[in-house]
């Protein structure tokens, strides 16, 4: 089913920035940093100060350093009573702003009422010399301070000047002047930074069996359940079918734990003595750095493990030692991949342990280089509308940020980053965020999201350099919006084609994945929790990566019910099986002789293929292939994007958006809840009906042979009888024909009424009469 283009304002549009890649070879700019725009920054490095006279009444002096450059001014932290001080801060000017021509540096002194003035430094712009990595850093210099009127003044300060781009080691940690509003506290909060997620295993408890158990009421069969704690996750046994005192359960509990290990692993055995009454009968705690780790489907060796009881005797916690004991089978799995994203868009696949890793098969770089159109996402004490922009791209375990540009809604970001590639079955995200804690944000504020974009590698072509502008498409609860456009630069570089093109006989997932395999809801229930630790450890990081943030980029919430989602996913089944629906409609065509000369043709065709029919499996291989050939001329030119006409954005009805947007449980009037569970209702009894009739198609095939009805079952097996008694004498090849030639007909010899074998099947029953 073809759908229509989507809208012109939501497409994807080609663009041709001023980067690097392409350029004249050998050329030093365009060799590092080639797939962004070359940025121009004045870079200044206070490393520290020497032999600083004293201003105060004590004779002591509280330094501080000022840089300015014509209207922007950056101030070092500064010091108490010290007449050495030690700053080594950055400080990063943007020459397309510069409209002065003297960098001054002022050494001052901290005052209550007026700063007082110890010495400066005067820099003439023309004279500042240019760095490019990956020269070596430019080595700081002790420079005399002066006075106001140029006289020498006492005390030395040691500094760095130079002009260089966004690719100097020192961007990433300095101060910037398109961010002069942002006050100290909040500096670090608009940095650019990397993160790693942490390394994630699979916990396996097999929990045997426990020896020695001691009930408090010894009069009754003791319902004994193991529970397993670790961190924020509880799982527990089925209760054991021997209701002894020696219990046995057998069973697996699995949990997400993260490197490096904080919480112990607390297991407890406990009794089920009434309605939602439990006892502790014994726990045990297991460090899991001490824990076995697996690589393979190799059992490990099983332990027994003390358990251990606690009363209270006279207000204090008193350990009771006795000889009941747990049996377990306890190990990290290695051999496995822990999924943290939603599996059609996994941006990693390889097994947590190392050593199974397979080598790297290319790099990928991408190139952040702009936004423009972006979309007033808060309002300043003002009332005016600003946006505070920056990006996260996820690939693998690798996160990165860009820095914040401060109030702008055109913000040119130009930062590449590089990730290695083990598998191009793999996707790229790029979300754009609006920074909500630059100005004191409450505590309780979240960083809004502004859109996000989604690569798959195995789209792109092999060293290419793909530049195009990407829309940015948020839904909300009254439609679809496009919040803006970022425009980014990729390229994908394969090291090994062989390796690359044998990635496709392997399998997605490590093979523990298919040797021992964990079923749908253990795979949904551990993705969440995986989802829920990376989160947690990224917010930790300084700057933090927020919770809403990673939640947005691991899209947390789409196994979330959506009647918008759910139409998308049918039309697209319905668009996968067009194809079938267009052979069906034109062999429908040939049986009736719309076009009596193809007929004629495909008449000779097949009877071809019966008299020769080690010609079939060729001419489909040489049919496809030719298909394939045709097809290259329009294969896609660029990568994929977010589809509006393909979600049902652009024409979902608001009380499904609303319904979309609802939180879980509901948080909306009784009565619009009734009206949704009606709908659901509704679509459900279709569905019902659907299913139902499927059942009775198959109970209608079991029915064939199985005397459910004596005549009808007679009637066939009598005709499989002479079937075979006929097909034994007659060749293949003439049945293949006659049958052919029958389906083939003239439309003069058909008539409209359904064939015999489907009357005779359709009269066979099923056991629907039998439902309630």
């Amino acid at each position: 089913m073809q759908k229509p283009p989507q809208a012109v304002d939501f497409a994807l549009k080609e663009t041709s920035p001023n980067i690097g890649a392409g350029a004249v070879p050998g050329d030093k700019l365009s060799s590092t940093y080639d797939l962004v725009e070359q940025m121009q920054y004045l870079y200044v490095r206070v490393v520290k100060a020497k032999d600083l006279p004293g201003k105060d009444v004590t004779g002591s002096c509280d330094p501080y350093v000022e840089v300015k450059l014509g209207n922007y001014k950056g101030i070092t932290k500064h010091f108490e009573k010290k007449s050495n001080p030690e700053w080594n801060q950055a400080f990063a000017f943007s020459k397309e702003r510069i409209q002065a021509s003297v960098l001054e540096v002022y050494v001052k002194d901290k005052d209550v009422v007026a700063d007082d003035l110890i010495g400066r430094a005067l820099f003439d712009l023309n004279e500042i010399p240019k760095r490019i990595p990956p020269d070596s850093p430019l080595a700081p210099q002790w420079y005399r301070l002066e006075d106001r009127k140029g006289n020498k003044a006492k005390g030395e300060l040691m500094l760095a000047v130079w002009m260089g781009t966004q690719a100097d080691e020192a961007f990433p940690d300095s101060w910037h002047s398109d961010a002069a509003s942002v006050g100290p506290d909040a500096v670090s909060n608009i940095r650019s930074k990397v993160y790693l997620s942490p390394k994630l295993w699979y916990v396996r408890v097999n929990v045997i069996e426990a020896q020695d158990l001691v009930p408090t009421d010894k009069s009754r069969f003791p319902e004994v359940f193991v529970k397993a704690v670790l961190g924020n996750q509880a799982l527990r046994t089925r209760v054991s079918q021997s209701k002894t005192i020696n219990p046995m359960w057998n069973e697996d509990l699995m949990f997400v734990a993260a490197e490096p290990f904080e919480e112990p692993l607390v297991l407890s055995v406990e009794d089920r003595v009434g309605l939602n009454k439990d006892e502790t009968l014994g726990m045990c705690m297991i460090p899991l750095h001490i824990v076995q780790r697996r690589l393979d489907h190799k059992p490990v060796n099983s332990r027994w493990l003390n358990l251990e009881k606690h009363i209270i005797v006279d207000g204090e916690k008193k350990e009771i030692k006795f000889a009941s004991r747990i049996h377990l089978r306890i190990c990290l799995e290695g051999g496995y991949h822990v999924l943290d994203e939603s599996t059609h868009y996994s941006s990693d696949l390889r097994p947590t342990a190392k050593q199974l890793w397979r080598p790297s098969i290319g790099i990928l770089e991408l190139g952040i280089l702009s936004a423009h159109g972006l979309m007033p996402m808060k309002t300043t004490k003002d009332g005016r509308g600003t946006t505070d922009a920056y990006c996260v791209a996820k690939y693998g375990q690798k996160w990165v940020r860009t820095r914040t540009i401060v109030d702008n809604f055109m913000p040119r970001w130009n930062e590449q980053y590089t990730w290695e590639v083990f598998d191009t079955c793999t996707v790229i995200t790029v979300g754009v965020f609006d920074n909500d804690h630059i100005h004191g944000g409450a505590g309780g504020s979240k960083d809004s999201r502004i859109g996000k974009v989604r690569i798959r590698l195995s789209t792109l072509e092999a060293d290419r350099v793909y530049t195009h502008s990407y829309p940015l498409l948020v839904l909300h609860p009254s439609g679809v919006k496009k919040t803006g456009e970022i425009q980014l630069a990729l390229r994908f570089t394969c090291s090994s084609l062989i390796n690359m093109l044998h990635m496709y006989s392997h399998p997605l997932l490590p093979k523990m994945h298919y040797i021992h395999p964990l079923s749908v809801i253990q795979l949904d229930v551990l993705r969440h929790q995986a989802m829920q630790i990376v989160s947690m450890r990224l917010s930790r990081a300084e700057p933090p990566l927020r919770k809403e943030v990673v939640e947005y980029m691991l899209d947390v919430d789409s196994h979330m019910w959506s009647m918008r989602r759910s139409k998308a996913n049918f039309f697209r089944i319905m668009g996968v099986l067009s194809g079938l629906i267009a052979v069906g409609k034109w062999f429908d065509q040939i049986c009736n002789w719309r076009n009596p000369l193809t007929t004629i043709l495909i008449h000779i065709l097949f009877i071809i293929l019966v008299l020769y029919p080690e010609l079939i499996l060729p001419t489909v291989f040489l049919y496809l292939f030719l298909i394939g050939i045709w097809n290259f001329r329009w294969r896609p030119r660029h990568p994929p994007h977010m589809d509006t006409r393909l979600s049902h954005a652009d024409a979902a009805h608001p009380d499904e958006l609303d319904e979309e947007f609802d939180t879980f449980p509901t948080s909306r009037p009784s009565d619009i809840v009734q009206m949704r569970y009606d709908r659901i209702r509704s679509i459900g009894g279709r569905v019902q009906t659907v299913i139902g009739d499927l059942a009775t198609q198959g109970e209608r095939f079991q029915s064939l042979l199985s005397w459910r009805d004596p005549r009808a079952t007679t009637l066939f097996v009598t005709f499989c009888l002479i079937a075979a008694l006929v097909l034994y004498v007659t060749p293949f090849q003439v049945i293949a024909l006659l049958m052919g030639l029958y389906v083939l007909r003239h439309p003069r010899f058909r008539h409209k009424l359904p064939s015999t074998p489907l009357n005779f099947f359709r009269r066979l029953p099923a056991r629907s009469d039998s439902m309630l």
